[in-house]
């Protein structure tokens, strides 16, 4: 499933092939794609003759800044145009990859792939294909008039990024020192810190040498700095390697992420720790799989 270090590749790829191109229209090949509007036709005719702004990320979200030509109206709160702008906000454009989505920059020419969704056609004979195997992910319009979290309210239960200012280690520790559940399952709470998941969570205890099945409530101060501060790092360095492939995962040009390769530990059960040398183990918990060098994590 793409997490954060996946979502941010996929984010500033679009960035660099779509913004400032006009949708000229595009077609829903399954519908349930679509969350909102209910209406494919909808959809389809609040997305076409706009031109993507800007793509934001959040958590795992992928949210793009629609705009349209014309004299300025109204702006909503979270618009990142400048108030002197021409332009009118034609509300957002909101993807959520799921488990096996991807978001793909091609010439419409190109023949479709099995499981394509939905296509979103732009100038010079491209198209933004989303492509998804499993059928979990989603698509959005929201409208000018409505903050994307009032559409999608998966937005509204987010905790915050890793790295804004209010992922601070004070907010970090205040949120673990009375919870009795293991470390590992807690990373994964989207309500805690968005956009973390099973790769890196893996990778954060192993950077940090804290045991997946420790409890939150058992982590002293130095623990919980020591988690932080990998929390941001295994993340950055996960950008800066385009992501992770271990099965679907692609960029916008359709190539695989390269951080699998150095993984310090996740998928690796069995073969030798990169430190120590030690076999590293993989356990179960909460129905996910969590690796982990017994050796450095004790």
């Amino acid at each position: 499933m793409p997490e954060l270090p996946e979502v941010e590749t996929v984010k500033r790829g679009l960035d660099r092939v779509t913004l400032n191109c006009p949708i000229e229209g595009g077609d829903v090949l399954l519908p349930r794609t679509v969350a909102h509007p209910v209406s494919v036709a909808d959809f389809l005719s609040s997305v076409s003759g706009v031109k993507i702004l800007q793509w934001h990320r959040r958590g795992k979200y992928l949210l793009a800044e629609l705009v349209t030509e014309g004299q300025k109206h109204f702006l909503t709160e979270k618009s990142t145009l400048p108030q002197s702008s021409n332009t009118i906000p034609a509300g957002w454009l909101g993807v959520h990859l799921r488990m096996t989505g991807q978001l793909l920059w091609l010439h419409r020419d190109e023949p479709l792939q099995k499981h394509t969704r939905v296509r979103l056609f732009f100038a010079e004979s491209r198209e933004l294909r989303f492509v998804d195997q499993r059928t979990f992910g989603q698509m959005w319009w929201v409208p000018p008039t409505s903050l994307p979290e009032d559409v999608i309210s998966g937005l509204k239960k987010l905790g915050p990024d890793p790295f804004s200012a209010e992922f601070s280690i004070d907010y970090f520790a205040k949120q673990l020192q009375n919870s009795r559940r293991p470390i590992k399952t807690a990373l994964l709470d989207q309500e805690l810190v968005a956009g973390l998941g099973n790769i890196y969570a893996d990778e954060v205890l192993f950077l940090s040498k804290v045991h997946p099945t420790t409890l939150c409530s058992e982590l002293k101060r130095d623990r919980i700095e020591r988690l932080h501060d990998a929390i941001v790092l295994v993340l950055q360095t996960a950008i800066e390697a385009g992501g992770t492939t271990f099965s679907n995962f692609l960029n916008v040009q359709g190539i695989n992420g390269n951080y699998g390769g150095v993984a310090w530990v996740y998928k690796r059960a069995g073969e030798p720790c990169r430190l120590c040398g030690a076999s590293l183990g993989r356990i179960k918990l909460a129905g996910r799989s969590s690796h982990f060098c017994p050796q450095c994590q004790k």
